[in-house]
């Protein structure tokens, strides 16, 4: 679940706390907590509110649960030397069991994410935005796409390494698969942003499930009144049922 917390989008009722982004998460995840395998705050909302929003994000990922994954999306991704500060400051300073790293400037990026036993890098690789057309499908002489490159260099880069494929992309899920039968998948995009649950998990499951779906907006934001976090778990509820059943098929349960 996607913790994408605005406080401009918000229950009003909650501007009256002490933090009420904070407050916020935290109903969200009491609402959410055994329907969840995984929460992913997006770190620009946070740090889009300056010290505040860093103390806000540190007090919720203290309270998730320890038995659950977090995922600091911060898609970061620089030169060694920097790359090695963002993964000390995601993996000892607030202790997230992943990081979504960009990667753009080559192993540079990433490399420094995979010396922290037991974290994770999640590196972007097909994403839903329309801008991701710019770049990521231009071909080579050899008419692979960029794509396709980063994906099939990256995992030579090292273990504990997930990649980023959104859910919009439908007509790629296949052969994204193909390519890297045996990694786990983020897929953001299902839900608010079009995302069909049923295309990604015929497509992108594997044996093992090998499969993160990511939904945010459309749970966390699903009520604006007092009951918000109880609608926001029906529409989690929905979700996990959904995904169970797709699990069915493929003979996973």
């Amino acid at each position: 679940m996607g913790l994408d917390t605005d406080i401009r989008k918000i229950p009003t009722h909650l501007l009256n706390t002490e933090d009420p982004v904070f407050e916020f998460n935290k109903q969200i995840i009491d609402a959410t907590k055994d329907l969840c395998v995984a929460y992913k705050p997006n770190i620009a909302f946070y740090e889009s509110m300056g010290v505040k929003g860093w103390k806000s994000l540190q007090k919720t990922l203290d309270y998730i649960p320890k038995d659950i994954f977090t995922i600091a999306d911060a898609k970061r991704g620089d030169i060694g030397n920097t790359s090695s500060m963002y993964a000390r400051a995601f993996f000892e300073e607030m202790d997230f069991d992943s990081v979504t790293v960009a990667p753009y400037m080559g192993s540079d990026s990433v490399k420094p994410f995979l010396d922290f036993e037991g974290k994770w890098a999640i590196v972007l690789v097909l994403t839903s935005n329309s801008g991701g057309l710019d770049f990521q499908m231009t071909e080579d002489k050899n008419g692979k796409q960029l794509y396709k490159k980063v994906l099939s260099t990256v995992q030579n880069w090292g273990e504990n390494i997930m990649f980023v494929i959104g859910a919009t992309r439908a007509e790629m899920l296949r052969e994204v698969r193909s390519l890297a039968p045996e990694s786990f998948l983020l897929v953001p995009g299902v839900g608010a942003q079009g995302g069909s649950l049923e295309e990604v998990a015929e497509n992108e499951l594997n044996e093992h499930c090998g499969l993160l779906v990511n939904s945010s907006r459309g749970i966390i934001y699903a009520s604006s009144d007092e009951r918000f976090a109880d609608e926001a778990r029906r529409k989690a509820m929905e979700l996990q049922q959904q995904m169970e059943l797709q699990m069915v098929k493929k003979g996973l349960i």
